[in-house]
C-alpha cells in the first residue's frame, strides 16, 4: 500500500474519490446541500496541481504526505482551533483527558507569529522554569514555529521523561526573545487542590479539568466541611485562574455541584438539531453559602462556562480579570485511516444567552493581579480575540454588529496607551522569585486576588451576623 490508497491511481480518482464521499454524504442527510458548480471547479483545481507535483517536482513525493498536508491546510483556513490530526497525533490527544502524560505541562493555542502559551499548568516543568501565560514560543529546539500545527508542536514538546528541551519564547516587555531549557517529565496533574482558610471559608483551586475535576473536588467540599466543624464551611473561593480548561462533561458537573436548577450551558451551531444544552440537578454541595469564583485572562474555555452559569445564576460574585474568551466548541471526528479532525462547530453560550466567543465572562468585581511590590502589572493580557482568524462572537452576528475598522484602530491604540501608561519599572524585566510566581496559585500570603475574595466572603459573614442580630433586637421589643 502507497500513500492513503491502494496502487497507484491516476489524480482524478482522488477527484471522484472525494466527489462521492461528498454525494455519500449528501444521500444521507438532507441537510448538505449538492455540491455546486464552484466546488467541482476547486476540486479539479486540486487534481491539477496534485499531478504536476507528481509529475514535476524536483524530487519524489511521499502521497500521504502531501494529501495530509493538503488537508491540514483547509483546516488552518477556518480558525485557531480546527486541526487536521495524524494517526499519531489522534493518539497523543486521548492521552491529555487522563490527567497523566509525558510532557511539560503548558495548554497551548495558535498566535500570530508562533504557539501561544494559554497557561502553564501548576507545578509541571514548564511552570517551575518560569513560562508564562501569553508566552508566544517562536521556536522548539531549532524549529520555526510561525507555520506550525498545534499538534506538531505537541508532538515535538512531548519525550521520554528525562530528557531535555530548549524553547525560545518572545515576552511581552522583553527586548529579546528568551531560551528556557526544560526538562520533560510523566505530567501527574491532581486537577484540584484545596484548603480551609481563616473563620470557615474554604479555598478550592481547579488547575484544569480533566476526569478527576468533579470527584475530587466532591471529595475537596467534604474534607473541608469536616474541617470547618459545627456549622459547616461559611464559605468558598473557587480558583480558575490560569485554568485552560478541558472537557466539557466534566465542567458541567463542577457547576451543577452548586446550583439546584437552571440551564448550565448550550450550544448553537450551523446544523439543526445538532445543538446540546445542560442543565442542573438539585443539591448544592455548600447547601447555599456564599461564593467567590476568580478568574483572569488565563481562564479558558470549561472555566468559562463555570464562571458563566455561576454568574448568570447570581450564585457567585466572579471577581478578578476578563477571561480568555475561548467559548467555540470542538468535535473530534475520527476518520477510517486512524487520523482525525478537531473541527469547530458551535459555540458556548451561557445561562443567559451571552456567546463566550472573543468576549470572555467579564468580572463582577475588577481586582487587577498587582505585583508583590504593590504595583499593577503593565499592559494588557492576550486573549482569544487577539489569536488570527478568531471566530466572531455569535451574539455580535447575530444583532449585526461586526466591529468596525474604527473600532478596531480605538481598540489597538487603548491597547498600546495600556503600556505606555507604565510609567513603573517593568517588572518582567525583573527575576521572579517563587514567591512572586505563586501569587496567583492561591500560594502566597501576597496573593492580592485571593485576598480581596476573602475579604469579600468575611463581609458576607459580617453583614448576615449585623442583620441577624439587628432581626433579633426588632423582634425582643
Amino acid at each position: 500500500m502507497k500513500g492513503l490508497f491502494w496502487g497507484k491511481r491516476p489524480a482524478l480518482f482522488y477527484v471522484l474519490i472525494i466527489v462521492g464521499v461528498l454525494i455519500g454524504l449528501n444521500s444521507v442527510s438532507r441537510d448538505v446541500q449538492a455540491v455546486s458548480q464552484i466546488t467541482y471547479e476547486k476540486l479539479r483545481v486540486f487534481s491539477e496541481v496534485y499531478s504536476l507535483i507528481k509529475q514535476n517536482y524536483v524530487e519524489d513525493v511521499d502521497e500521504k504526505e502531501i494529501l495530509y498536508g493538503a488537508v491540514h491546510g483547509m483546516l488552518k483556513a477556518l480558525d485557531p482551533h480546527s486541526s487536521f490530526l495524524t494517526p499519531e497525533s489522534f493518539k497523543e490527544m486521548q492521552v491529555d483527558t487522563r490527567g497523566e502524560f509525558g510532557g511539560l505541562g503548558i495548554e497551548i493555542s495558535r498566535g500570530t507569529r508562533g504557539i501561544r502559551i494559554v497557561s502553564p499548568i501548576e507545578d509541571t516543568p514548564a511552570d517551575r522554569v518560569g513560562i508564562k501565560a501569553g508566552d508566544l514560543i517562536i521556536k522548539i529546539e531549532d524549529n520555526e514555529t510561525e507555520d506550525m500545527d498545534l499538534m506538531e508542536a505537541v508532538k515535538l514538546m512531548r519525550g521520554k521523561p528525562g530528557t531535555k528541551i530548549n524553547l525560545t519564547i518572545f515576552r511581552k516587555g522583553k527586548v529579546k526573545p528568551l531560551e528556557f531549557t526544560i526538562t520533560r517529565a510523566i505530567i501527574k496533574i491532581r486537577s484540584v487542590r484545596w484548603r480551609l482558610e481563616e473563620q470557615g471559608i474554604g479555598y478550592v483551586r481547579i488547575i484544569q479539568f480533566n476526569e478527576q475535576s468533579y470527584p475530587l473536588l466532591e471529595q475537596a467540599i467534604e474534607e473541608l466541611t469536616k474541617e470547618a466543624g459545627k456549622g459547616g464551611m461559611k464559605g468558598l473561593v473557587l480558583d480558575l485562574r490560569n485554568d485552560p480548561g478541558g472537557l466539557l462533561d466534566q465542567a458541567v458537573q463542577v457547576a451543577d455541584a452548586f446550583l439546584n436548577k437552571g440551564k448550565i450551558v448550550y450550544t448553537k451551531g450551523r446544523i439543526a438539531g445538532k445543538d446540546m444544552s445542560f442543565e442542573a440537578h438539585r443539591g448544592d454541595l455548600m447547601k447555599g453559602a456564599p461564593m467567590v469564583v476568580l478568574i483572569n485572562s488565563g481562564s479558558a474555555s470549561a472555566s468559562e462556562i463555570v464562571s458563566g452559569a455561576l454568574q448568570d445564576h447570581h450564585r457567585a460574585v466572579v471577581m478578578g480579570t476578563r477571561s480568555f474568551g475561548k467559548g467555540s466548541v470542538q468535535t473530534i471526528i475520527p476518520l477510517t485511516d486512524g487520523s482525525g479532525l478537531r473541527l469547530t462547530t458551535a459555540q458556548y453560550y451561557t445561562p443567559s444567552g451571552r456567546s463566550i466567543q472573543a468576549k470572555g465572562i467579564e468580572p463582577d468585581i475588577v481586582v487587577e493581579d498587582l505585583e508583590i511590590s504593590g504595583k499593577k502589572r503593565v499592559g494588557r493580557e492576550r486573549t482569544e480575540a487577539d489569536l488570527k482568524g478568531h471566530l466572531q462572537n455569535a451574539n455580535d452576528k447575530e444583532a449585526g454588529l461586526p466591529e468596525s475598522d474604527e473600532e478596531i484602530a480605538a481598540r489597538k491604540k487603548d491597547q498600546k496607551a495600556d503600556v505606555k501608561k507604565g510609567k513603573v519599572k517593568d517588572l518582567s524585566e525583573q527575576e521572579e522569585t517563587q514567591e512572586e510566581k505563586d501569587r496567583v496559585t492561591g500560594h502566597s500570603k501576597e496573593d492580592y486576588q485571593l485576598r480581596r475574595a476573602l475579604d469579600l466572603l468575611r463581609g458576607f459573614q459580617v453583614l448576615k451576623s449585623q442583620l441577624s442580630n439587628k432581626m433579633g433586637w426588632m423582634a425582643s421589643r
